[in-house]
């Protein structure tokens, strides 16, 4: 469209306000984007112009594009009738609507100092160096319009407000430009127009443009237009279509749900994908670099990663834990140790999975290490309180092996009082200490003290020791794994029957909900909402009397709290194991020192001496126990190093289910372990989940977040500028319209849109 006008039609020109050093003919080119108001600009400008006293031209440059397509619009100037009907190719004044639209075909053809204005947030000082041979006008016209409630937050239209920033760059009065927005009926957008006036900010030309030669449209060099029998080769591409863009796509991790739930910090997308990619041997390796006990946590973990998986959404969770275990047992490697700058020397106070997480990790990096062990055996809760059916001897000597080949001193029956914890501090660059929990805790009731009521620790301790006999009922109390393990012992010790008293419903039970519905398979009974409130019996006990337990309002951990009534009632029982938890003891400490964040202090003076697992943390898993000791144990190497502060957690935002286009995938139930029968685990201390069969199940991981080179984006891409490049892909930018549709088909959320920067 053309339109052409001059004074005579306004009735309104000014023809005394010429802005002083104005030549003519003037060329005026403006750039900006579907929906901002481009075209409209340039008949703002037009407008402004006429009021003048001069004749103007103004016309679009668009066609039928989307909302947000690149637009160009132009205006000339002249004292005299304007018989030019071409685009502007040399403009003199430069207006961009969208900083992101800013590259070579914005400047092609320009005219030299020509007048660049545009709209941005970055401030003038944002263009240091660049485009110096224009004299440069910045504001942010955008902000100025939102506030000014132009247009609507989606979509700002930004025309009449940044035309008083170009009234100000002429030296406009804005007397001028009230008369033109009254003529147009814009009077209400007049106080944004003034305020964009009074905002801009201008920069002389720097250099002459004859310093540089800039180039034209107009004299590209065009290919020889050949015969048609000559056509046979497409010409490549000249249009780069990439300018349209405000938005860019890039290949970005993002965190997996799995990962980030893991306590013990493991690179489950890495390790999984690994497996399924390069076999056992490449996914231990990045196991390894988290954690040592691959084979016990592969068996024992809770697995909060499965929990978290976004295939549980789908058609179940990934069977993680035990990829874990089947990574572990099918692979023989043996990490490799670095070679620290500065050897150190550090004590580990306990060998349980804390403390071997932590010398494992300190060894690992270099450093010389010893470990401190009560027990005659490495292991702790490990060695002594799992049973052998969840948990094979062999299994958690497969790992201790691998820990021990790193060269690390092991003094066990070695158990340290307040003043050894002392002495530490000066035989050893640092100490950690990872001594777990402390005493198990009781019932303050009646009859607690007859025999037969055994701590459910004990009782486990003793059945790894050696063959342990039960007959008749056996009640067990609590509804943690503790408790699980001593239920599923008891029977197979020869408990007639065996009943768990757990005083929560069964959703609120801490144990692995596996190891909950193998108990019950295998014949516990589960009595819910009940306490025992008094024992009885003529030296042993002989029954117990349970109350009712209702849920009252909800505790500090978010769980409703259990109110005992009066209503109760009496249960036969000829051995009682109590499996309520343990207590924090600290008994170790001297007594002038405190621990604050996992590190002692006496007084005002830190110490060298650190916390680690269920002393401190008092989690209560072996994962978070191995996490807590790997965290630690490279705290205290920052700290021997003169570091301060945290490690950044490194963290890109989590890949939530509804971000994975379950559409891409098939539906795929997830491989369950081998299980002994029931009838034949209740006999046996044998382990009785023989895991799985076989590493498919690692080809179910959806890989949430990362790129796994399926090659959607490439297919899905409309204009084919996606192409592979090595191990990756490239997005040729010149012609990447932004369009979006690769990441919006990407199926793992592994692609992110971000603006274009200038």
């Amino acid at each position: 469209m053309n339109h052409q006008s001059h004074a005579g039609n306004t009735g309104q020109a000014h023809t005394n306000v010429l802005p002083v050093g104005l030549s003519f003919p003037l060329e005026v080119r403006v750039h900006g984007r579907g929906g901002q108001g481009g075209v409209t600009c340039a008949k703002l400008i037009a407008t402004l112009y006429s009021q003048m006293g001069l004749q103007v031209q103004t016309f679009g440059d668009y066609g039928s594009e989307r909302s947000g397509a690149p637009v160009q619009a132009y205006t000339r100037v002249d004292r005299v009738a304007i018989a030019n009907r071409n685009k502007v190719y040399r403009a003199d004044h430069l207006i961009v609507l969208d900083r992101s639209l800013m590259g070579p075909q914005v400047l092609s053809g320009a005219a030299p100092g020509a007048l660049l204005l545009l709209n941005t947030g970055a401030g003038l000082d944002s263009y240091a160096g660049r485009y110096t041979n224009c004299r440069l006008g910045t504001v942010d016209a955008t902000a100025i319009a939102r506030e000014h409630g132009i247009g609507s937050n989606a979509v700002v239209i930004v025309n009449t407000t940044i035309l008083g920033a170009y009234a100000r760059l002429l030296g406009v009065p804005l007397a001028v430009l009230e008369t033109a927005y009254a003529s147009l009926g814009l009077s209400d957008d007049l106080a944004a127009a003034q305020h964009a006036y009074d905002a801009v900010q201008v920069r002389d030309v720097i250099r002459p443009a004859g310093d540089a030669p800039t180039t034209s449209v107009l004299s590209a060099e065009m290919p020889a237009v050949g015969p048609l029998t000559g056509h046979n080769v497409d010409c490549p591409p000249t249009l780069m279509t990439g300018a349209w863009s405000s938005q860019t796509p890039s290949y970005q991790d993002h965190d997996a749900p799995c990962n980030l739930a893991c306590p013990a910090g493991n690179d489950v997308v890495g390790f999984v994908q690994a497996l399924g990619r390069d076999g056992a041997e490449a996914a231990l390796a990045i196991l390894l670099r988290t954690q040592p006990l691959p084979s016990v946590c592969g068996r024992v973990c809770p697995a909060p990663c499965m929990q978290s998986c976004n295939r549980k959404s789908f058609d179940g969770a990934v069977n993680i834990r035990s990829l874990e275990r089947w990574i572990a047992d099918h692979s023989d490697l043996r990490p490799v140790q670095q070679a620290a700058e500065r050897r150190r020397r550090i004590a580990v106070v306990g060998g349980g999975p804390a403390g071997l997480s932590a010398a494992y990790q300190l060894a690992l990096h270099g450093h010389g290490v010893a470990i401190y062990e009560a027990g005659p055996a490495l292991g702790g809760v490990l060695r002594s309180g799992i049973p052998a059916f969840r948990l094979p001897r062999e299994a958690l000597q497969r790992d201790l092996d691998r820990i021990l080949a790193l060269d690390i001193d092991v003094h066990c029956n070695s158990r340290l009082g307040s003043d050894d914890l002392r002495r530490l501090g000066d035989d050893y660059d640092a100490t950690i200490v990872c001594i777990g929990f402390g005493p198990a805790f009781g019932l303050s009731i009646p009859g607690a003290e007859l025999d037969g009521v055994e701590q459910g620790l004990a009782f486990l301790e003793r059945v790894k020791c050696g063959p342990v006999s039960l007959q008749g009922q056996v009640l067990v109390v609590g509804g943690g794994n503790t408790a699980i393990d001593c239920a599923r012992s008891a029977l197979r010790c020869g408990a007639t029957a065996v009943k768990l008293v757990y005083r929560r419903g069964r959703e609120d039970m801490p144990a692995i909900d596996e190891e909950i519905e193998d108990a019950e398979s295998e014949g516990v009974r589960l009595a819910l909402y009940r306490q025992p409130v008094a024992f009885a019996g003529n030296g042993n006990v002989s029954s117990a009397l349970l109350a009712e337990v209702e849920a009252g309002a909800p505790d500090a951990s978010g769980r409703r709290r259990p109110v005992v009534t009066q209503r109760a009632s009496s249960v036969t029982c000829d051995k009682v194991l109590l499996a309520l938890g343990q207590g924090q003891d600290m008994d170790l400490l001297p007594s002038d020192w405190e621990i604050r964040k996992d590190r002692a202090w006496r007084g005002d003076q830190a110490e060298q001496t650190w916390f680690a697992g269920d002393c401190a943390s008092g989690d209560g898993t072996v994962t978070h126990a191995i996490g807590n000791g790997r965290r630690v144990a490279l705290a205290v190497l920052r700290s021997l190093n003169g570091e301060a502060g945290e490690l950044p957690s490194g963290a890109t935002g989590t890949v939530a289910p509804a971000q994975i286009r379950f559409s891409h995938f098939e539906v795929t139930p997830p491989h369950r372990d081998k299980q002994i029968s029931p009838s034949a685990r209740r006999v046996s201390f044998e382990e009785s989940n023989l895991g799985l069969s076989g590493p498919e199940e690692a080809g179910r991981c959806f890989s949430c977040g990362h790129c796994t080179q399926c090659d959607t984006c490439l297919l899905y891409c409309p204009d084919g500028v996606i192409r592979r490049s090595g191990d990756g892909y490239r997005i040729d930018v010149n012609y990447c319209k932004g369009c979006g549709m690769c990441v919006a088909e990407c199926p793992r959320s592994a692609m992110e849109m971000h603006e274009k920067t200038t």
